[in-house]
């Protein structure tokens, strides 16, 4: 038989496309020619496949060898098809029995000794694979964990391409195919009982959690802003397997599961640097349009610290995905989706040199510098947060006290229980939380109580809020009233709500 076939995947963003790869060894003059719109990495798969096939201690055909890769017209990148072509042209060479190999899909770069390494994307690949009717998946050994959390599939895992033969050939493995699914515990790393003092700032948190709404942190270094950051995904609910399944294909994707283990079901904590640019921030790439940190905290916390030392338009980048939850990301070799439903918690100082409390201690800033500080949060931006907490020193009472504060344990009970009511409230209806509330279902079928939108009425009418204020506090009330256990907001709750988003204090 001088054809061979095999089953690769193609990802574009988070969407898989099942390749079929075709080797043809036909005689002429030596040669490899491979098609099908390869970037650079998969062109040099040549020499990656012949080394380790040699290494292995099976022959390359010393012949014209053709590869393709259809459909044509869908470009293909990355190392991910070393694996699929070595067992095509060995196929092609009758060396394995086809029926072995038929319906099986191959993930894999090959090392010049013939190691199985790990590469990107191996759960979008997966994914697109069951969808397309593929059963059955031979992985590298180090993309195990994330591999199993596709259960439905038969997964293979393989540390070299002799291991992968003698089984394909005899049936035999050195590893043993179970591999249970297990679902890693909640971290414990950061815990809110080592937060001193800051209750309204802790409120604050526990309010955001509940229906996830945006955060801003506004007080002077040393305060605890960025400690209440770190402990806020410890008190999100546990992600489902369908959420955690969404995330772990974003890290695949993104490459990013060096830092984060593939069967953790904590909500992702994300922080990129204040110098981060746009791109890095929203997305992109030359050749290979990557997620950036906002899809990165999909289902997570992004946390931005020194918001305002923020380069001109980083910030800006993130209106429309706090908007849709999705991130759109059009480059000239395509257009890429990602999803991007995260809660924005932004930390600031209150001017250049972060001593100003409103009573002017020992700050050395002028009143034009305060202003102009603070203004490099544009208004558009400022009006899609919910709520904007001003984070006080900590008093000498609140250092020395030994008394530990509530645990993230007890704060995510009253979050679980809470989010359990908003799930039954909206459980025929196509979104989660309170935050997800569309404005038309906001007018009709979710007001608060009338003394409630009275107060909201006046505000909008005084020019107070704007429209999208009004229903930013509409939403945050039904977290607030499903925290308190009423069943329809109350005027305290719009009142509490709309004291958080102008910066009242509680």
């Amino acid at each position: 038989m001088t054809l061979g076939r095999s089953f690769g995947v193609a990802l574009v963003g988070l969407d898989g496309h099942v390749i079929n790869v075709e080797a043809d060894i036909a005689d002429g003059l030596p040669g490899y020619t491979l098609l099908g719109l390869p970037d650079a990495a998969l062109t040099e798969s040549r020499d990656r496949v012949r080394s380790a096939l040699v290494n292995s201690q099976e022959a390359w055909p010393n012949k014209k060898v053709t590869v393709s890769l259809s459909p044509a017209w869908l470009p293909k990148s990355g190392s991910g098809f070393d694996l699929p072509i070595a067992i095509a042209l060995l196929a092609a060479s009758s060396e394995l029995p086809t029926e072995h190999i038929e319906g099986v899909l191959f993930l894999g770069e090959l090392g010049l000794d013939g190691n199985l390494r790990s590469i990107r994307g191996v759960l979008p690949s997966l994914i697109a694979a069951y969808k397309a009717g593929i059963r059955t998946a031979v992985v590298p050994w180090v993309n195990r964990l994330e591999a199993q959390l596709m259960s439905e599939m038969n997964i293979i895992a393989m540390e070299s391409l002799t291991q992968l033969l003698r089984w394909i050939r005899l049936g035999e493995r050195d590893v043993p195919q179970e591999l249970p699914l297990t679902t890693q515990e909640l971290e414990e790393e950061f815990d809110f009982s080592d937060v001193a003092g800051q209750a309204q700032a802790r409120k604050a948190a526990e309010i955001s959690a509940v229906g996830g709404h945006h955060l801003l942190l506004i007080g002077p270094p040393g305060a605890g802003k960025t400690m209440i950051a770190q402990r806020l995904p410890g008190i999100l609910p546990a992600l489902s397997r369908e959420e955690a399944l969404e995330v772990t294909a974003i890290h695949s994707v993104a490459g990013g599961l060096t830092q984060r283990s593939a069967l953790s079901s904590q909500a992702p904590f994300v922080s990129p640097h204040h110098t981060a640019t746009r791109v890095a921030m929203v997305g992109g790439g030359a050749h290979v349009i990557r997620p950036g940190a906002c899809s990165l905290a999909h289902r997570g916390v992004l946390f931005i610290d020194e918001a305002p030392e923020c380069g001109p338009g980083v910030l800006d980048s993130l209106r429309q995905p706090l908007e849709s939850g999705s991130i759109t990301i059009a480059r000239s070799v395509g257009s890429v989706s990602y999803p991007a439903q995260f809660i924005l918690v932004l930390a600031a100082n209150p001017c250049p040199c972060g001593k100003f409390t409103g009573r002017g201690r020992n700050c050395t800033c002028t009143s034009v510098q305060v202003r102009r500080y603070l203004s490099r949060l544009s208004g558009p931006l400022m009006d899609r947060i919910d709520l904007r907490v001003h984070v006080d020193s900590l008093s000498r009472v609140e250092l020395t006290e030994t008394e530990l504060g509530e645990s993230s344990k007890t704060i995510q009970n009253r979050v679980r229980e809470a989010r359990a009511i908003a799930a039954a409230r909206f459980k025929d209806l196509p979104w989660r939380t309170n935050a997800e509330i569309p404005s038309r279902a906001l007018r009709t079928s979710f007001l608060p109580e009338r003394a409630g939108m009275n107060f909201l009425h006046a505000a909008l009418d005084r020019e107070q809020i704007t429209a999208r204020g009004l229903h930013k506090v509409m939403r945050t009330s039904w977290s607030i009233a499903d925290l308190a256990g009423h069943s329809v907001p109350i005027l305290e709750d719009v009142e509490l709500a709309y004291g958080l988003r102008e910066g009242m204090p509680l």
